[in-house]
């Protein structure tokens, strides 16, 4: 994710933001302009930049969700493009479990920008009722609540929005990262299995190459993974001890990795510190587009691994990409580029 421009004064901002704390200006995040714009007086809405206050207003989650995107004025305000892929979330009444709500909102708001960048489908339970995209954001407080996808509903711990819980979570399950932003890029992972591979059956068979079978008993290999771990040697073959478990956590690893790379990337060349190429704009075409993406990510992600051991923090990418993984990884960009180039 980038940074933004104030229109009004030149400011630097960040995507969260809902004002511009130099002019006062107030703000709101358009996907259809990919920028955060000025919301003026119809007088000066004519301004690059800028968009009227009379006809735009932010999201009804602006307070409660702390949603800084835009929509167009009605009777009774409207949530945006994110918002209202959540069809579930906390009562107002659990101002704790609201709390961590506005935390995932933010993130997946990040994630809905990027797949916009990617020009992934986002099909939602109003176009396809039994598969569409929906998110259902719970507090396991009072309640069992287990983060997974499930024919197009992605589900979330909001649990996973308190440090000390995640944290914890991470080093009894042995992983050397966990987020919110890494939790919807996998589980997103899930959805576009079933909305892009499925349906063909040359990229179905090419999955079974690379992955395994996707209809393999999904109990039993939960059960064999908690029993006994991953293979010796997994590293070799998966990006994740957690990709070792099921042919279908494979792909929705390698696909929150591709995320993660891409995005990075983006961010990284807007600050310069990876070449223009990265960006989301420049299309990475042919055989060689993989390669020029993981030409471009190793030297940054060493580098970005290096800065924060200067910091006394732990790696900011602790992975190893090995071939076979790159391999994989290069089969789903395949995927993405020729469904998105129709």
């Amino acid at each position: 994710m980038r940074d933004f421009i104030c229109s009004n004064c030149g400011q630097r901002l960040a995507f969260e933001n809902s004002l511009c704390l130099s002019c006062k200006r107030p703000l709101g995040y358009s996907l259809e302009h990919m920028s955060l714009l000025v919301i003026a007086p119809s007088e000066e809405a004519s301004h690059a930049g800028f968009v009227d206050a009379d006809s735009y207003e932010l999201c009804a989650n602006l307070h409660l969700a702390e949603c800084n995107w835009l929509v167009e004025k009605a009777p009774v305000r409207k949530l945006c493009a994110s918002c209202e892929l959540t069809r579930t979330r906390p009562p107002d009444a659990d101002t704790k479990a609201l709390e961590a709500f506005a935390a995932a909102e933010r993130a997946k708001r990040r994630l809905i920008v990027e797949l916009a960048e990617l020009k992934l489908p986002i099909i939602d339970r109003d176009e396809d009722p039994e598969y569409g995209l929906a998110f259902d954001l719970l507090s396991s407080e009072e309640q069992k609540v287990f983060t997974g996808h499930a024919n197009g509903v992605i589900t979330l711990d909001l649990a996973e929005g308190d440090d000390v819980h995640r944290e914890q979570l991470r080093i009894s399950m042995d992983e050397p990262y966990r987020t919110l932003l890494g939790h919807f890029r996998h589980e997103i992972g899930h959805y576009y299995f079933y909305r892009l591979v499925g349906p063909s059956q040359e990229y179905s068979q090419r999955f079974r190459e690379l992955f395994g079978d996707p209809d393999a008993d999904y109990q039993a290999a939960l059960d064999r993974h908690y029993q006994q771990g991953p293979p010796a040697d997994w590293e070799n073959d998966y990006v994740s001890s957690y990709a070792t478990m099921h042919p279908a956590e494979d792909w929705a690893e390698t696909f929150a990795h591709y995320l993660h790379i891409r995005d990075t990337l983006d961010t990284a060349a807007a600050f310069g510190f990876a070449p223009a190429a990265a960006t989301f704009e420049r299309k990475m075409l042919g055989p060689s587009g993989f390669d020029q993406i993981i030409d471009m990510w190793l030297p940054l992600a060493w580098s970005l691994n290096m800065i924060n051991r200067s910091m006394g923090k732990d790696d900011l990418y602790p992975f190893v990409l090995p071939p076979a993984v790159l391999e994989k990884m290069r089969f789903l960009h395949t995927v993405i580029e020729e469904v998105t180039a129709h």
